[in-house]
């Protein structure tokens, strides 16, 4: 198991599509408590939260939390009760100020902001959603989504249009008229979720949102959560104490521990290399098939054929390789589909023969991304007698993923690709 990687530095790797960093955490520290700079200085600050709080009295919340998120990123902060999480995300907006170190977001030090300029940042910058809806039970479901946009002073016929917007977007079209009592938990949540986004905030924070809700419900929550960043592209931080909600909608993950960052990474590199005990307890039960993706255990193929190419040319690499299909490609590396050598041969059989592989000799075949996970593979292996294709997005061939290749990552056997 690898050595604890708990992070001095802020992380860079930014790996969810984001152009730059969007929030900066340095050497963040949060002590409740009477005089808690004092944990800072000398040797205190070395030591255990259970020492630290029987010298001082004073408890750690958080401990020199160093992180980096992207724009665009979906970031977890995941731990048991007491780990620090919510801490963290209150202290980013400073609900809670922080007892020492640095937030920056958007290149701003919100540290050193006034309360007024604090004030203005959070309302253009922030939208919020937390366990507890928070709706307002006089006030109907388009009053709720408005309600921020009310408190800043939009007109109330741009107020209502953005909020019908967002009611649209959270699939709650039909439903402005209502009350909240009238709703299901889920759908006062995606109230809450659309009086946040429709101030059109830059960066999401969610607190437990789903945590609340029944299991059923909170799988489609999830769902659609994962449906709407793919279409609005938020930077969202994400806090819940649940692996498999983590593992689902994470981009990355930091685990924290007595206010303290133990791993941070890609929800691959925590399942598959777990920093600590504490960490593998964590992940013991995550499948991997759930974490491990297409591009992760993808090969280049062997042998391809392009579309360019003459059916005896196509034919005779076949047989000079000992395949009976390969993938065809045109001239930007798109992937075509697969030609096979008994389609070639009856091609050399005509009285013309094309000059290169025709279309209809070519047959469709399902793709699938570098991020898809495996488990979403299973059906298109089950029903498809070739290696599955490994798209970019434009199209482009990346490599291909075989069974083999699956039961190998998921339980070491020995396999090779046929294609």
């Amino acid at each position: 198991m690898a050595e604890s990687k708990i992070q001095k530095e802020p992380s860079q790797d930014l790996t969810a599509g984001e152009n730059r960093p969007q929030v900066l955490i340095k050497d963040l520290w949060k002590v409740f408590g009477r005089d808690p700079k004092r944990v800072l200085k000398g040797d205190l600050s070395t030591k255990s939260k259970e020492e630290i709080q029987k010298k001082t009295g004073c408890i750690v919340g958080m401990r020199n939390i160093n992180l980096t998120i992207g724009q665009g990123q979906f970031y977890i902060l995941m731990g048991l009760s007491g780990s620090g999480k919510s801490t963290l995300i209150r202290n980013i907006i400073r609900l809670v100020n922080p007892t020492a170190g640095t937030i920056i977001i958007n290149g701003q030090n919100v540290t050193k902001m006034s309360g007024e300029q604090l004030l203005q940042f959070r309302r253009k910058t922030f939208g919020m959603v937390f366990q507890h809806y928070g709706l307002l039970p006089h006030l109907t479901v388009l009053d709720n989504a408005a309600y921020g946009l009310k408190v800043r002073d939009v007109p109330r016929g741009e107020r209502y249009a953005r909020a019908m917007r967002t009611l649209e977007t959270v699939g709650l079209k039909g439903w402005e008229d209502y009350y909240p009592g009238s709703l299901s938990g889920g759908m006062q949540q995606r109230v809450g979720l659309a009086r946040a986004l429709a101030n059109d905030p830059e960066i999401l924070l969610m607190d437990e949102p789903f945590s609340g809700l029944d299991p059923l419900i909170r799988r489609q929550m999830q769902d659609e959560l994962v449906e709407l960043q793919e279409k609005l592209q938020k930077t969202i931080i994400f806090v819940t104490h649940d692996l498999h909600e983590a593992l689902k909608l994470g981009d990355r993950i930091a685990i924290m521990r007595n206010g303290e960052v133990v791993q941070e990474g890609t929800p691959e590199e925590i399942v598959t290399h777990p920093a600590d005990d504490y960490v593998q307890e964590f992940v013991q039960d995550a499948s991997p098939a759930k974490v491990l993706t297409a591009g992760s255990i993808m090969e280049p193929a062997k042998v391809l054929l392009y579309a360019w190419e003459g059916p005896k040319t196509a034919l005779t690499l076949l047989r000079a390789n000992k395949r009976n299909a390969a993938f065809v490609l045109d001239k930007n590396h798109k992937l075509l589909g697969v030609a096979k050598a008994e389609s070639l041969a009856r091609l050399l059989e005509q009285e013309q023969v094309p000059e290169r592989i025709p279309q209809s000799s070519i047959r469709v075949v399902p793709t699938v991304k570098e991020d898809t996970i495996l488990e979403d593979m299973f059906s298109i292996i089950s029903d498809n007698p070739y290696p599955v294709p490994v798209v970019t997005g434009d199209g482009r061939m990346a490599g291909i993923v075989t069974t083999d290749q699956i039961f190998e990552s998921l339980s070491p056997a020995e396999g090779d690709a046929h294609v």
